[in-house]
């Protein structure tokens, strides 16, 4: 059975006619590592559900440095809602940080299938609960604890990004320099 489909199949009960129907809105896309899928100015009008792989979702702020806003992995969801939503320009860019494969699809597509299977509705609106609540709480790790913390917290969570990811970007999603990542591992903080 497609990855995808086991994925829905967690969240809301479909047969197989509405699996075919699902699966006829998607393309499965390859993107090597370090392949820009969005970037700032862009409008955004697609949505990625992610078979093998991470992504990055990422801003450059007012210095010229990257600062990673969020990661996604197998099994995760990454686009930039509020531009795919609006249709105005983004403020973020995607990234692959590893060689990776996807599911994509188009905001139009999506809506058509919206139409034909109302009940992946109930699908989008629990992964986005989902992703909001982690948002909202990785809004407070980065108000309520030391970079020292955070890293320990996060190594203690999700220890296959730590495994996965380039030093600089954990350290950026973090919210610290990779020198003071360097010092953590280290031990010397």
């Amino acid at each position: 059975m497609n990855q995808l489909i086991e994925h829905i199949k967690r969240f809301i009960e479909i047969d197989d006619a509405e699996s075919a129907i699902i699966l006829s809105y998607f393309e499965e896309k390859s993107y090597p590592k370090k392949t820009q899928l969005l970037e700032e100015g862009q409008i955004c009008t697609t949505q990625y559900f992610i078979l093998k792989g991470c992504l990055r979702l990422y801003i450059i702020n007012d210095k010229g440095n990257e600062q990673t806003l969020q990661f996604g992995i197998e099994n995760w969801w990454i686009t930039d809602y509020m531009s795919l939503q609006t249709q105005h320009p983004t403020h973020f860019y995607i990234q692959t940080v590893e060689n990776s494969q996807v599911m994509a699809i188009r905001k139009d597509a999506l809506d058509d299938l919206l139409g034909k299977v109302p009940k992946m509705e109930r699908y989008f609106r629990l992964i986005l609960q989902k992703s909001y609540a982690a948002s909202q709480m990785r809004i407070k790790f980065l108000y309520t604890q030391s970079a020292e913390e955070r890293y320990h917290h996060f190594n203690s969570v999700q220890p296959e990004f730590v495994q996965r990811i380039p030093q600089y970007m954990l350290a950026s999603y973090l919210d610290f320099s990779a020198e003071f990542m360097s010092k953590i591992r280290a031990g010397k903080v």
